[in-house]
């Protein structure tokens, strides 16, 4: 394997679940706010795949607004959890940069773009969303949980030249969600159908379930997975 992880700092320390057999695809996950890559690292390795690469980077820790300006791992500066609330642009932007540089990373390392899936958990999800379809490269899809659509009024402008408007999305939400409730879930779901071609956009939820993943929704992320990155 060529390449050097130092060239990209989010990869110099992320966890990274390998596979089990030549690598011939990859899943890039960002988890969500104050957690770091090391408990989705272990969520994946429970539905992995043996020729799939996970990675799980660290978010940078910086002060969040949204919790008094603590210090913790964050993808971007948070103001506020609902659908009108002030956004950090320029963080949101360069947060999505330094995902790209991973996806760059591997498609210099001999994975093709519409072998890559990325996706990430609540501040996670989000990133990964509007990563994806700013993105240059054609990517196989995305993996939603417990998220929203950053920055949802530049979009459908914002999406690069349409480059995925037909990627794959799985979106998956707990009903009793008290941090991003369903609702806000199923809007992002309805802007999303305005981004990319609205039958490859699947949003599930999952009754009882609060701001966390589920087993149900393990194996929905599992299938999806299988069925866009098979075995060749």
């Amino acid at each position: 394997m060529c390449g050097n992880n130092m060239s990209v700092p989010l990869l110099a320390d992320a966890v990274t679940v390998s596979g089990a057999e030549r690598e011939t695809a990859a899943v890039i996950f960002l988890h969500g706010l104050g957690d770091t890559g090391h408990s989705w690292a272990d969520a994946l390795s429970s539905i992995r795949l043996p020729y799939v690469k996970y990675i799980c980077p660290h978010a940078p820790r910086i002060p969040v607004t949204l919790n008094m300006k603590m210090v913790m791992p964050s993808w971007f500066d948070l103001m506020g959890l609902s659908p009108d609330a002030p956004e950090d642009e320029a963080g949101i932007k360069k947060a999505a940069e330094n995902i790209k540089a991973i996806i760059e990373h591997e498609v210099k390392n001999g994975i093709p773009p519409n072998r890559i899936i990325l996706g990430g958990f609540s501040q996670g999800g989000a990133l990964s969303l509007y990563t994806a379809l700013t993105c240059q490269h054609q990517l196989a899809g995305i993996v939603a949980l417990s998220c929203w659509l950053p920055l949802h009024k530049a979009f459908p402008q914002a999406a690069s030249n349409g480059v995925n408007k037909d990627i794959a999305i799985l979106q998956c939400h707990g009903e009793m969600d008290p941090m991003i409730p369903v609702r806000f879930g199923a809007l992002t779901a309805e802007k999303l159908k305005s981004v990319v071609t609205p039958t490859k956009v699947q949003f599930k939820t999952y009754p009882g379930v609060m701001h966390s993943s589920c087993p149900q929704e393990m194996m929905a992320v599992k299938e999806f997975i299988e069925k866009l990155l098979p075995r060749i």
